[in-house]
């Protein structure tokens, strides 16, 4: 297998140079660069990872930590986050916690800094002592998806306007003359969804609506099916549901179906995120779309540059910690919703 002196000496550079074009840094002419990558293809050239972290010091390599990879948000989130890494020659592994807080620090405590040279954490239930630790051994963290732009929570972050998106939902099911509306939050209610449903009530208390029956669930299509079938059983003049999640909107309307309910002429349901899934589903959801894909952007841009500064190091000042706002949430209307119909 050829090595990386071996491409230098084809390409007729250093190999500090070859490694600048392989891992796109420093400044390299383009005639400089296309020979380097030249010398690389006919050499037949694959870089050895991990003799690059142990000559290094760093690994060429980035961990995201989810909650759940069978929730199919996290798939395409983590299809992004992979595309935007490889721009900067990085490579991407995933860590599922499966919401356990043990699994998620022994990531941290196995990965951080030896397999990866920064962490970035979706709603992966960890504990932000353990995030902090692992800050201050120099790994650097990111929160991708905060929720709550207005209260930054002492990490480096990539914050959506969520309470924006659940006003959004709300404020929809109003326009179309709703006012008798169900609620699934996909969490406790001092929970990740509690601010898509404060944005919610703040829509339903704006136009003077009646307050919403509201059950807490499961994210997860099933958890939005029983909660959907409870407030439907309990108060059958309901005409719409908002859930503060696509997966409890799906199951919302698997339960309307069951109740044999037709939606939407009798039943509006409405989600938030826009998962493909919601694209697909028949009836279409109609959704409040979080820019996925310009989140991750952001985010491996904002760890790549706490990568290559002193962040995290003894002695930061708390008041500079970066929070990048993504683009305001969007209502993406499909068949799901509709104009009341009296039953």
């Amino acid at each position: 297998m050829p090595t990386l002196s071996e491409v230098a000496r084809h390409a007729g550079v250093t190999p500090a140079t070859v490694s600048n074009v392989l891992r796109n840094r420093g400044r390299v002419g383009a005639t400089t660069r296309q020979r380097v990558l030249d010398a690389v293809q006919a050499l037949g050239y694959r870089p050895h990872l991990a003799a690059r972290a142990l000559a290094e010091g760093r690994a060429p390599t980035l961990a995201l930590m989810v909650s759940s990879i069978a929730n199919p948000f996290y798939p395409e989130f983590a299809l992004a986050v992979e595309r935007a890494a490889r721009t900067s020659g990085h490579f991407v592994i995933i860590c599922n916690t499966n919401e356990d807080p043990l699994t998620g620090r022994a990531y941290l405590d196995q990965i951080a800094g030896t397999l990866s040279e920064g962490v970035l954490v979706t709603n992966a239930n960890l504990d932000f002592a353990d995030l902090h630790t692992t800050e201050s051994r120099g790994t650097p963290v990111v929160l991708c998806m905060w929720e709550r732009p207005d209260e930054p929570p002492g990490l480096p972050c990539v914050a959506v306007d969520f309470r924006r998106a659940g006003e959004l939902a709300g404020t929809h099911l109003l326009e179309l003359g709703h006012r008798r509306i169900g609620a699934i939050v996909g969490s406790k209610a001092s929970g990740i969804h509690a601010a898509r449903y404060e944005g919610f009530v703040d829509a339903l208390r704006a136009s003077g609506a009646p307050k919403s029956r509201v059950k807490h669930a499961a994210d997860t299509i099933q958890g939005g099916y029983a909660a959907a079938r409870a407030l439907l059983e309990s108060d059958p003049k309901l005409t719409a549901i908002f859930a503060t999640n696509d997966l409890p909107a799906l199951g919302a309307m698997h339960a309307a179906a069951d109740l044999g309910l037709h939606v939407p002429t009798d039943l509006s349901v409405i989600g938030i995120t826009d998962i493909q899934l919601a694209r697909e589903s028949r009836p279409a959801l109609t959704t409040v779309a979080v820019p996925t894909a310009e989140v991750a952007g952001l985010a491996v841009s904002l760890l790549r540059e706490l990568i290559e500064s002193s962040y995290g190091q003894a002695g930061r000042d708390p008041a500079g910690v970066p929070m990048r706002i993504s683009s305001p949430p969007e209502l993406v209307v499909r068949a799901s919703t509709g104009a009341p119909r009296s039953r």
